[in-house]
């Protein structure tokens, strides 16, 4: 196993960066379609096509998703990865046209690099072009490329975030993966230990500012809506219908609730979509319970690959710096 989500099988994944311009976009290829469910939890969402993915609507299976930086002009990526995808044939049967499905979220990434750069059409096609199965670096890569935690207390005392991916093997035969790009308001801790791995910290004191902490000091926040969000896709070799799919995305926000701090807030647009790939059936919960681990590693696996980028410190710089 690779580790990742291209682990399930049917899933291939590629990217592609702006180094200057500091943005990126994910493409995640299901070229056989996959039922997809999706769930948003945060207040400041940018979205395509998740309305598609409602139970009570005729679309039941998606042939891409594409994860992006760029704020709402990264939503051009997603025609990037349809336009490959039409290419090769893959797409709902219209008559006249073969049209995929690629719901798409975005997230923002403009403080750290040039606000006028973002993910293209051009650049969603070579990240669908470049998607395959096997290993790909956590951290720097894809939608995470210019993402960055912390920042509830203002932009400046932000630290890297990043794309991470995570996969387990469960009982017979079951595979989940994550695949998740971190861009949250707030700090992101581990689960077990309760310690800030990356968030908002005072370069000069190197001390947490703690986001939680900040919000009762000072009942506000000095972020900006719509300025952050935590984008996921977590694949599953089950058999689901819609309505399964959706719920496991409701069970897999509670991934997001125990590695980020403050969560789901007005500031945020956190959305998780859940891909349904096999043929066997397995019980709700018991899927829902390894999605949400998997996103769980998925998320730490971002942050702690992530490097230090355009002067904002990342997990692993600031490690160095303790050493």
């Amino acid at each position: 196993m690779f580790g990742n989500i291209t682990d399930v099988p049917g899933i291939k994944v590629g990217h592609r960066e702006n180094k200057e311009g500091i943005t990126g976009c994910t493409a995640l290829l299901m070229e056989g379609g996959a039922v997809c469910g999706v769930d948003v939890r945060g207040s400041a969402p940018g979205t395509r096509e998740t309305d598609a993915l409602d139970p009570i609507n005729e679309i039941d299976r998606v042939h891409g998703i594409c994860l992006s930086g760029g704020s709402a002009f990264g939503l051009d990526a997603a025609t990037g990865v349809m336009q490959f995808l039409e290419e090769q044939g893959i797409g709902v049967d219209a008559g006249v046209a073969k049209i995929p499905i690629v719901p798409s979220a975005v997230l923002f990434d403009l403080f750290i690099g040039d606000p006028q750069a973002r993910p293209t059409a051009q650049m969603g096609y070579e990240a669908a072009q470049a998607a395959q199965i096997g290993p790909f670096q956590n951290g720097n890569v894809g939608a995470g490329y210019g993402a960055t935690v912390g920042k509830l207390a203002g932009p400046e005392f932000a630290m890297k975030g990043g794309l991470g991916s995570a996969s387990f093997a469960g009982k017979e035969g079951l595979i989940a993966g994550a695949i998740v790009a971190v861009n949250a308001v707030g700090d992101v801790k581990n689960p077990t230990t309760r310690q800030i791995l990356a968030g908002a910290r005072n370069a000069q004191t190197r001390q947490w500012v703690d986001c939680c902490a900040y919000l009762e000091q000072y009942a506000q926040s000095e972020a900006l809506a719509g300025t952050n969000t935590t984008i996921g896709v977590v694949a599953l070799n089950a058999k689901l219908t819609k309505a399964e799919a959706k719920k496991i995305a409701q069970l897999t926000q509670n991934a997001l609730a125990r590695t980020i701090y403050p969560v789901h807030t007005m500031l945020d647009g956190d959305t998780i979509f859940v891909l349904g790939t096999g043929e066997q059936t397995f019980a709700l919960d018991y899927l829902g319970h390894l999605a949400t681990k998997v996103m769980e590693e998925a998320i730490l696996a971002g942050i702690q690959g992530a490097d230090k980028l355009a002067g904002v410190e990342s997990y692993t710089s600031i490690q160095k710096i303790s050493t």
